[in-house]
């Protein structure tokens, strides 16, 4: 009997499949997504030290493989085609990065690629670039700087993606273009935000480390005063802001646009705008703005951009000031904006954040390897040249016997052999000399190959003499980077200006004036509550383990000095603030002011004026403290944030602000419950903010800090009268709730 056939259904599904191996997370991190962040980060979003994504570099390298540096222009749609041989991530995506890198689209202050047609602009997201088929492309004159000495060995070439053709690694660029070009990029973990200078500073500060490699950072922000944008656009200076940046890599700065005023026709001309923004995001913030009554004196505005460049005009009323508006414009729209920098290169497929100074420490390493290579390519050329011809030099000793070799020789194999023999010369010499035509063995010959040995051993004497002389070597590139500011060099297009410059201008629509309460908390929670929101419910409710520092009264319109335990100090306006209730938690001032990592608020006052005869009182916990005037807190401009607030040498004990009129009485508690209570006039004043002040108490032995300090101290110690010196520093008295002597003595008098 036949056995019945089972379904495939039924065969399936008795497979048994084997039981899954569990793998750590850590495994599967590290086998399937580490690759993929090494990938992203290496080889597409952070740029290296010549300035270049690998989009980039394989871009321009293939439009130099084409002769498209000294050739006439060709289709973009061919480029991108032959791109694909080195970027096989699709035409779309070189096209975009093409585009980014042509004159017509306006990016880059030094364009890469000479175009003709329709590439779109930076400053716009409406204006669309044409599709490659319609626009041509070539490269820019200042490409042969890019590609120079590329083919004599400067840098590396490795395969590309399928081994049928080399591409260099980098590009052996005679300028620190890594500071010329912006670039942006985003990695996993990580991202670069590099923004542009000028050509001419950054040679002048490359040929400053060149010949000091330890110039300072002030010699350096001579010399490479900011960024300088395509766009233009003024800068808002600030040289402590740009220190850091110029140290760190890192940091912001703000752009504002720049304007004019037409008064016949009521326009205000937006000429340039921060390179961070758009035309269509101003004027999406403008629209908005009228819409909702906010901004009352644009009658109408308008797109002029045309062939002279970029304008947006704005038609005003008839008794308007242009300059107040342009103020509250600044304020409430992107026509001013901040550049966050974060230079992050690729260094021997390293990713590092580096300053300015090091990014050109970097590249000066960079080229002085590239300039090494190209002189040893030149110097094995000149002596391999050399070495033929030494060889036909003792031909030319007696030509007669050469002629006789040559004629001797039973065949073409037997010349050269012959004539090693004859002359004592080695294969690649005799190769050279048989080759050479019976017409050239005249005087005029003979003499020229005479001069040419001489001058060959002077070059390479030369060459030899630079190899073994960094200084040599660091002159050399001097020079080029003289040559190129020469050629290429351009004014600045982003103007600088000062804070204190800028007019501090009322405010169009006037804020809302009010009284509030204003509420700070330990763990840094800020509120301000309505008077009639606490009619109902004046309870405030905190984070667990919270509890409240300052409390007092206040009006809308009033200004704010927050001090924080960082040594800073922030100026905000009570408006900046929403109103809220007592039973919300409030805003956290960290996160709301952009506060450094672990930054926390510890001291606010209201601070609309700054009268002589005011003093802010600090006291740290080494005991010692400080009196600075109130003065010294006036910030020209907008300033937000001021740092050195106060000495960072020690701790902050306490802050309390003094009227010089009206002293007060402070009790210092130290960690080993000694307590003294002076006047607030014993402290000395000191004009500079990062004072670090005289001693108010000494601390003994045992004793490390002052743990606290207090002006309601009546309410716990009494009148304190034991405590109180005349003079400073002094000795703290052990508190009487600690003291036994003076507690058995209480006792005794009690009995």
């Amino acid at each position: 009997m036949a056995k019945k056939k089972s379904s495939p259904v039924t065969a399936l599904s008795q497979i048994v499949h084997a039981p899954a191996t569990p793998q750590p997370i850590t495994e599967t991190i590290e086998k399937n997504y580490m690759p993929y962040v090494m990938s992203v980060i290496i080889s597409r979003a952070i740029p290296e030290i010549d300035g270049f994504k690998p989009s980039h570099r394989k871009l321009l390298y293939t439009m130099y493989k084409m002769g498209l540096l000294t050739g006439a222009r060709t289709k973009s749609a061919n480029i991108v085609g032959q791109t694909m041989k080195l970027n096989p991530h699709g035409d779309a995506a070189i096209y975009e990065t093409m585009v980014r890198l042509t004159r017509g689209n306006a990016t880059l202050l030094h364009p890469f690629v000479d175009s003709k047609g329709s590439f779109g602009k930076q400053y716009s997201s409406d204006m669309k670039y044409a599709a490659s088929r319609y626009t041509e492309a070539k490269l820019d004159t200042i490409c042969h700087e890019l590609f120079e000495g590329i083919d004599k060995d400067a840098v590396d070439l490795i395969d590309n993606y399928d081994g049928t053709m080399k591409e260099p690694v980098l590009l052996p660029t005679t300028f620190p273009n890594v500071l010329v070009t912006p670039n942006v990029g985003i990695a996993v973990g990580m991202a670069s935000n590099i923004c542009s200078f000028n050509l001419g500073e950054v040679c002048d500060g490359a040929i400053a480390l060149l010949k000091n490699p330890k110039a300072s950072i002030d010699r350096i922000l001579d010399l490479i005063k900011a960024p300088d944008f395509s766009g233009g656009g003024l800068i808002v200076y600030d040289r402590e802001q740009m220190r850091n940046i110029y140290e760190t890599g890192q940091g912001s700065f703000r752009i504002r646009s720049r304007y004019t005023y037409d008064k016949t026709a009521r326009c205000i001309e937006i000429l340039q705008i921060p390179y961070s923004t758009t035309i269509e995001a101003i004027r999406d913030s403008i629209t908005t703005l009228v819409k909702e009554g906010k901004v009352k004196d644009i009658v109408d505005f308008r797109d002029e951009i045309g062939i002279d460049g970029f304008k947006l005009t704005l038609e005003v009323k008839k008794d308007t000031d242009p300059d107040k508006l342009m103020n509250q414009l600044f304020k409430l729209t992107p026509l001013e904006d901040s550049f966050k920098c974060n230079f992050n290169v690729l260094i021997n497929s390293v990713p590092r954040q580096l300053g300015v100074i090091d990014i050109l420490k970097e590249w000066i390493l960079f080229r002085l390897e590239c300039v090494r290579r190209e002189l040893r390519f030149d110097l094995k050329k000149k002596r391999d040249r050399r070495h033929l011809v030494t060889g036909l030099g003792k031909i030319l000793l007696d030509i007669d016997k050469a002629v006789r070799i040559i004629r001797g020789a039973e065949s073409d194999d037997q010349v050269v052999p012959d004539l090693m023999n004859g002359f004592g010369i080695d294969r690649l010499q005799a190769e050279y000399v048989a080759n050479i035509k019976l017409r050239n063995l005249n005087k005029k010959y003979i003499l020229n190959c005479l001069a040419e040995m001489d001058a060959l051993k002077q070059a390479i004497a030369e060459i030899e003499e630079t190899l073994a002389d960094e200084l040599k070597l660091r002159a050399k590139i001097a020079s080029q980077l003289l040559d190129i500011k020469k050629k290429y060099g351009q004014p600045r297009r982003s103007q600088l200006i000062f804070a204190s410059d800028i007019p501090e201008v009322e405010d169009i629509d006037p804020v809302e004036n009010y009284p509030v309460r204003l509420v700070l908390t330990k763990e840094g929670y800020f509120k301000k509550i309505t008077f009639q929101s606490l009619r109902g419910n004046d309870e405030q409710k905190l984070k667990d383990g919270d509890e409240i520092v300052q409390l007092f009264d206040a009006e809308n319109k009033d200004n704010l000095l927050i001090f924080t335990d960082k040594a800073q100090v922030y100026r905000v306006a009570v408006n900046d603030f929403i109103t809220t209730k007592a039973s919300a938690m409030g805003d956290f001032l960290s996160a709301k002011l952009s506060m450094d990592k672990e930054e926390r608020p510890i001291f606010m006052r209201v601070q609309n004026t700054y009268p002589e005869g005011e003093n802010m009182v600090f006291v740290f916990e080494n005991g010692k403290g400080v009196r600075v005037p109130i003065t010294a807190y006036i910030a020209k401009g907008n300033r937000r944030k001021l740092t050195g607030a106060y000495s960072d040498a020690s701790p902050i004990a306490g802050i309390f602000y003094e009227v010089e009129k009206n002293p007060f009485e402070l009790m210092l508690l130290t960690d080993g419950d000694r307590a003294i209570v002076v006047k607030s006039s014993l402290i000395p004043v000191m004009t500079t903010r990062s004072s670090k002040g005289n001693s108010i108490i000494t601390l003994g032995k045992k004793e490390k800090r002052v743990r606290e300090v207090l002006t309601n101290f009546t309410e716990r110690y009494g009148d304190a009268k034991g405590y109180r010196k005349y003079k400073i520093p002094a000795t703290g008295v052990l508190l009487s709730e600690k003291n036994i002597d003076a507690m058995q003595i209480s006792i005794d008098d009690t009995l």
